[in-house]
């Protein structure tokens, strides 16, 4: 099976949804997201229970498992330029099965697949991803799958859930009416399944802080 799952390094990732993957046991599973969280967090969970047979990301610099796995041969990881990864999941999403981009031509990105010149320039072609099930993480929804994001949270969580066969989305706030038509930034249609989070604490990836100045030295400045 080939999951898609939303999130930004810890951001906006379905961790509910992920630790029922977990659960459920399942393996040999194809993950698609722009990372693989961290050790012992977000998709990091399904590394360490064995889950996992082969990766599309595009970012694995967080997590040692994922390259502990990659290194030793256990894991297949095909590398995809960021923009190229979310240009895929939409792809797929609207009905496209493949599209042509500069990037990565000349590249080891580039190897195996068709190129074609468009006015001079060199290009690749990229299939769409549908993925067999979505998960996805929203801040607000809807009885109707209709969801809304928040902030950075947002990331690749509408790509995402517009790829899946069957798309299953977590909401921190689940609305007892339906959303404002004019505010919605994943429509129904592309969500079958609903569930309000059990556990809406959020992992920060990584703390980064300054030193509080001092209140005398910002007078003085």
């Amino acid at each position: 099976m080939t999951v898609v799952v939303g999130g930004f390094g810890l951001s906006g990732n379905p961790t509910n949804l992920i630790r029922a993957l977990r659960d459920s046991g399942a393996k040999n599973l194809t993950v698609v997201s722009n990372n693989m969280g961290v050790d012992g967090q977000g998709l990091g969970l399904l590394l360490e229970n064995q889950q996992v047979s082969k990766v599309l990301s595009s970012y694995v610099g967080e997590n040692k498992l994922f390259a502990e796995q990659y290194l030793n041969g256990t894991l297949d990881v095909e590398f995809v330029p960021q923009g190229t990864l979310a240009e895929r999941m939409r792809a797929g999403g609207v009905g496209v099965p493949a599209f042509y981009t500069a990037t990565g031509v000349g590249t080891p990105i580039a190897e195996g697949k068709p190129e074609a010149e468009f006015d001079g320039r060199r290009y690749i072609l990229e299939r769409g991803i549908v993925a067999d099930l979505a998960l996805v993480r929203a801040h607000t929804g809807d009885a109707e799958g209709n969801l809304r994001y928040r902030l950075t949270s947002r990331n690749f969580n509408p790509l995402a859930a517009m790829c899946g066969k069957v798309t299953l989305a977590e909401v921190e706030n689940l609305s007892e009416g339906f959303l404002d038509p004019e505010r919605i930034d994943t429509p129904g249609v592309f969500v079958q399944r609903v569930v309000q989070c059990e556990d809406q604490t959020k992992v920060i990836e990584q703390v980064t802080t300054r030193p509080r100045v001092a209140e005398s030295v910002m007078q003085e400045a």
